[in-house]
């Protein structure tokens, strides 16, 4: 569940948080945190949640696979996420050991976001927790690189794409942090190679290569993948499938609240992608859906997102 607060950059200072980027936090920091917060929304998060969230409101149909305890946050979440039209095959785990997930967004006034998240039960998410029914069915997979961390989520990874894939349909990732890619490099470089495409920023490939050359980056991953595409804060997107390669321009608009603009930059690619869109219209919709998140709190969107795209020429 996302706890979104607006604050100063003296209140970032203050808690010691390292603006920008997601953390990973245990639940004593959590409490603290959480009781050292101003006003804020309760909004569920998460961040593929968000991409499937944002594809629901395109009108496809979506499931979403996590795990909550049965304690305030999980039940709320899960009634939700359900309310959104988004199935949740997995039900509140009654007598769970672990708290349901959190994340502290601390927004400031310049709209960039510093994440502080506590996995909780969430990162207890194992193969056990894949319903091999729903991962059947699905055309199109979307994983989670932040759900890495444990083998319990490697397991389930490798499951849910092993099915999806089987029957036919495409899996792939979000590398999701640059720190995540630092942790899990050799895994990401192998997920590249066998997975039907990967989302990512220019920060993230040029970590997962090593290298602060991005064509460099780009290239070397064109020739690992089926499908990339690199997102770069404000400049045009850049998506390669073999020989193909296109880019969507990108509308430079100043950010309410920058949460959730990778996770809506996905939602609007996938469903370009799952609807046969071609590279450049997807990448363009991605775009679109980003800057629609951004114009407000919050990490889902508020608008139609399909008239949106109406009004872009882009359906």
């Amino acid at each position: 569940m996302d706890m979104i607060a607006p604050v100063d950059d003296f209140f970032l200072s203050e808690m010691a948080i390292q603006k920008g980027i997601m953390q990973l936090i245990e639940a004593e920091r959590a409490d603290f945190l959480h009781g050292a917060l101003p006003d804020y929304q309760v909004i569920p998060g998460g961040s593929v949640a968000n991409s499937v969230a944002g594809v629901g409101n395109l009108g496809l149909k979506t499931a979403f696979i996590g795990k909550v305890n049965d304690d305030e946050i999980g039940r709320a979440y899960v009634d939700q996420t359900r309310a959104g039209g988004t199935v949740c095959p997995n039900d509140p785990v009654k007598g769970g050991d672990l708290p349901s997930s959190r994340s502290m967004i601390l927004v400031t006034p310049d709209g960039e976001r510093s994440m502080n998240t506590y996995l909780g039960i969430s990162s207890e998410v194992g193969p056990q927790d894949v319903p091999e029914d729903v991962c059947s069915e699905a055309r199109i997979l979307f994983l989670e690189g932040y759900l890495y961390d444990k083998d319990k989520g490697k397991q389930a990874f490798e499951t849910a794409a092993k099915l999806t894939r089987s029957a036919g349909g495409q899996a792939g990732i979000a590398l999701s942090d640059p720190f995540c890619v630092d942790r899990h490099r050799d895994d990401f470089r192998k997920l590249v190679k066998e997975l039907d495409y990967v989302i990512g920023n220019e920060h993230e490939w040029k970590s997962l290569y090593q290298t602060d050359d991005l064509s460099l980056a780009l290239e070397t991953a064109a020739g690992d993948s089926g499908l990339i595409v690199c997102t770069r804060s404000g400049h045009d997107v850049v998506l390669v499938r073999g020989s193909e390669q296109a880019s969507a321009p990108v509308k430079e608009i100043t950010p309410v609240d920058a949460t959730g603009a990778g996770d809506q930059f996905a939602a609007g690619f996938l469903y370009g992608l799952a609807t046969g869109a071609d590279l450049a219209t997807s990448g363009r919709m991605g775009c679109v859906a980003a800057a629609e998140v951004i114009s407000h709190y919050g990490a889902r969107p508020e608008a139609d997102l399909k008239e949106l795209f109406r009004k872009e020429g882009l359906i």
